[in-house]
């Protein structure tokens, strides 16, 4: 009897010891699995992201509580849509700017339809559109203020010499908010569009608001529509932050409507916003050609993310064509382009100089649309005579991860040249449905670069494609063939 339970104690005492060591192999194993994982996941995130570490996204400010606020029929303001309110809004704006030492002041819109002549900001300011109130822009262009070409531009974009100002101005700023409960500032646009397509216009159109050379900027929960040309134009400026707004405009015969510009900006975030125009929704600039080049300020750490974009004209998000001060760190990430011409574009051509760098979209869906990437480098529209042909951009470090899309025709259009070839392009986690099946549906020329794991449709083979670990697959013959359909 002794001996049974004796060895009954060593059989219990095996299992114990076998199940101790089957539970501890379970856990070993699931280590192993949580630390390949990971390694894999650091591994892509690293090469996803890396080229975007040193990025400064700008945090949003809280709101700023002004001491002081008045309304804008405290200064004789009427909003039957009929009286010429410029005077109103220029009293208003002198009182703030008195007010600068103690923390500025608010200026509320109220509801109303409110006609005027375009106008200053000053500093340490919001300016408030409560709900239903409208600012309107005068549409004759005799009461808007003629204004020298941007430096970097050294011409006014559609006729030498002067430009019009915008409808909402504002230089060397700081401390400004334009904001409300969705309100909306209206251009007037269709005169305009007019004028510019019968060429009655002397001078090149103005934006719908232009903050040059200003800080700490937030424009957020208001409408911008019918803009006579650009929607919103910052021009080297710091720390800008536009969040929760709608732009609109027609998206055909709307000229030149683009939705946002950054020129030659440093740290912007461009958030939670929908954007529907006749050009393209977003559009990074930093100058033309050699006037650009001799400006030499780039557009730098800039954030546009979780937005809604439509241009049946152009597309949802550009880089350039005037990007000759540089563009770099700019990540587009969580974006929808949808019932568009294009998605996202690179444009750029000889004579421009500069680069194009560190940029990175990731988590974008497309959505009927004609072409989803695009990058093009004779984009030959310039200035005057006298740039420099041998002013080449540089164009590298561009990564796509996590597109995804359908009804798309042409999902990728990589139109590098001997002159301007696209360096170290990486493709990862790309399925676009198709709506044309046309032989040439990846398109690519003078590009290099890689993908990584599966992408859909089929690469050029200008690329090296490498499996989901890194792992080399298949090595390019050559980054110069060519297999644009020039046709399309």
């Amino acid at each position: 009897m002794a001996d049974f339970l004796g060895s009954n104690v060593r059989v219990s005492d095996i299992r114990k010891w076998i199940s101790t060591q089957f539970s501890s192999y379970k856990a070993w194993f699931a280590a192993l699995w949580f630390l390949v994982f990971l390694s894999l996941f650091i591994w892509q995130k690293s090469s996803v992201e890396g080229i975007l570490a040193s990025r400064r996204v700008p945090s949003r400010p809280l709101p700023k509580l002004r001491p002081v606020a008045y309304n804008l029929s405290d200064f004789g303001g009427v909003g039957d849509g009929v009286t010429v309110n410029t005077k109103a809004f220029e009293k208003a704006i002198e009182a703030i700017s008195k007010l600068r030492s103690s923390g500025g002041g608010q200026l509320n819109v109220e509801s109303g339809r409110w006609l005027t002549a375009p106008f200053n900001l000053t500093s340490h300011m919001t300016l408030f559109l409560a709900e239903d109130a409208v600012i309107l822009g005068i549409e004759d262009e005799r009461y808007w203020p003629l204004m020298p070409p941007l430096p970097s531009y050294g011409y006014g974009r559609e006729h030498p010499g002067p430009r019009y100002g915008s409808l909402i101005h504002g230089q060397n700023l700081k401390d400004v908010v334009i904001t409300g409960h969705n309100g909306t500032i209206d251009g007037q646009g269709p005169a305009w569009w007019r004028k510019y397509r019968k060429k009655l216009l002397n001078h090149t159109r103005g934006p719908l608001i232009q903050l040059m050379w200003s800080s700490d900027v937030k424009i957020s929960n208001v409408t911008l529509q019918n803009s006579p040309f650009w929607t919103f134009h910052p021009y080297d400026c710091k720390n800008v932050v536009v969040s929760g707004i709608t732009i609109l405009a027609p998206l055909f015969e709307a000229p030149n409507t683009d939705g946002i510009d950054p020129d030659s900006c440093e740290n912007m975030l461009i958030e939670n916003s929908y954007i529907s125009v006749g050009d393209d929704g977003i559009a990074i600039k930093s100058g033309w050609d050699q006037y650009g080049i001799a400006y030499g300020r780039p557009s730098v750490n800039i954030t546009i993310r979780n937005v809604v974009l439509r241009s049946m004209v152009s597309a949802g998000v550009s880089i350039g064509s005037e990007m000759s001060g540089g563009v770099s760190d700019v990540l587009v990430e969580n974006a929808l382009i949808w019932n568009s011409r294009r998605a996202v574009r690179i444009k750029t051509a000889p004579g421009r100089g500069g680069y194009v760098r560190n940029i990175l979209y990731h988590n974008l869906t497309f959505d009927n649309l004609r072409v989803g990437i695009v990058i093009k480098t004779d984009y030959n529209e310039h200035p005057d005579s006298g740039y420099d042909p041998m002013a080449r951009p540089a164009l590298e470090n561009i990564t796509f991860a996590g597109i995804h899309g359908q009804l798309v025709r042409v999902p990728v259009r990589i139109e590098g040249s001997d002159e301007i070839p696209v360096k170290n392009v990486e493709f990862r986690d790309l399925s676009v449905g198709l709506s044309y099946k046309k032989k040439h549906v990846f398109q690519c020329s003078h590009v290099s670069g890689r993908v990584i794991g599966s992408v859909f449709p089929a690469p050029c083979m200008n690329l090296d494609l490498y499996d989901e670990a890194g792992r080399l697959v298949r090595q390019s013959v050559s980054s110069n063939a060519s297999d644009i359909d020039y046709d399309f």
